[in-house]
């Protein structure tokens, strides 16, 4: 049980995010929902509180736009200002296959998100999480990261932009992230731990264009052969919560069992190359 746990989840207000606020709700903890869209997040946080019997201090909504490093910066003061304690801190929000766009500072939108705007959150909150330890932070990546490769010379996209690949590239940085941070909080009584949640019925594919024709097949095979976002988020609800991962440290999980990664998604000098340079990029100096 969560029991007088509190944990952040972002992109709380839809999909595998919204599933998995629910999840830790109803197992008696508390949940601050991040979200982007205000309007949308109250909605989800209403239907989640009327599913579950929580009241508005169970489960709170906060604006959070990983687009935004100013936004991370707000959010993150006020949580330290306001929360006596943040028990698991879950990266959950992401952005599929969008057009070529660019956040708020200039970064390439699904690098900036997925990976940039998590990498400075988790950053800001981590002085809280060790205040609170023992406690976690659970990285939301993909079996996609497979395809997905490190340019250096090109992390925003600019000589080059192929949307799947940027995709498969920021879930790759998800778990070079999880590896190195892992290697930083060694001995710090906070653990981190990835999961790829496999493919789940979400809003995630809206930019994925299905011809008008194809959509009835697709969304009858999506019901049949994908995860609802409840079985999605239950890696997530299990990395916050089993007392089966205390201080299991940079693994990543899918079903709730741990599994074997590709080597270029544990290379720790690549990874430790990818701290340094997105330290340089949401301006963290140390």
């Amino acid at each position: 049980m969560m029991k007088g746990k509190t944990v952040i989840v972002t992109g709380a207000n839809s999909g595998i995010g919204r599933a998995t606020a629910a999840g830790i709700v109803k197992l008696q903890g508390r949940v601050i929902m991040a979200c982007r869209d205000m309007s949308r997040a109250e909605e989800a946080a209403q239907q989640v509180r009327q599913e579950t019997g929580a009241d508005s201090t169970q489960l709170v909504v906060k604006q959070l736009d990983l687009a935004s490093l100013t936004s991370v910066h707000a959010f993150c003061q006020d949580i330290i200002k306001e929360e006596p304690r943040l028990d698991v801190l879950i990266n959950n929000a992401g952005i599929y296959q969008c057009p070529y766009t660019k956040t708020e500072d200039g970064f390439e939108m699904q690098f900036g998100v997925n990976h940039l705007g998590h990498f400075l959150l988790t950053h800001l909150l981590l002085d809280l999480l060790k205040h609170s330890a023992p406690s976690r932070v659970v990285v939301v990546s993909s079996k996609l990261y497979k395809s997905g490769h490190i340019n250096f010379e090109d992390l925003n996209s600019e000589q080059s932009y192929d949307k799947a690949s940027a995709y498969s590239r920021s879930k790759l940085a998800n778990l070079l992230f999880t590896c190195e941070l892992a290697r930083r909080l060694e001995g710090s009584g906070v653990t981190v731990n990835a999961l790829t949640p496999g493919i789940v019925r979400t809003n995630l594919g809206r930019h994925v264009h299905v011809p008008v024709l194809a959509k009835p097949l697709f969304n009858l095979l999506s019901w049949g052969l994908f995860k609802s976002p409840e079985e999605g988020a239950q890696t997530s609800v299990y990395l916050a919560c089993s007392p089966d991962v205390d201080g299991v440290q940079g693994k990543c999980f899918a079903d709730c069992r741990p599994q074997t990664l590709l080597d270029k998604a544990t290379d720790q000098e690549v990874a430790s190359k990818l701290w340094d340079i997105s330290e340089v990029m949401v301006g963290i100096t140390t």
